[in-house]
């Protein structure tokens, strides 16, 4: 599941946090409502980020191979 979470501190600071979303696409997601909200002070990264999605291109066939014993 997709989560964005945001808390506002009574100083106007805003702390995003972005779980459920693989690789650097949550910075797409997130772009918009950043800009809206002014200046990004600092940015932490997750494991979610460094993560690759998995992806099957067109064409690419997934090959399996049975042997049998010789009994």
């Amino acid at each position: 599941m997709e989560t964005l979470e945001f808390i506002i501190y009574p100083d106007g600071r805003v702390k995003e946090a972005v779980t459920g979303i693989v690789g650097a696409s949550c910075a797409e997601v997130t772009a918009a409502i950043e800009a809206q909200l002014g200046v990004v002070v600092s940015q932490q990264t997750t494991s979610d980020y460094y993560n690759q999605p998995n992806q099957q291109t067109i064409g690419e066939k997934a090959s399996s191979q049975v042997s049998y014993s010789q009994w």
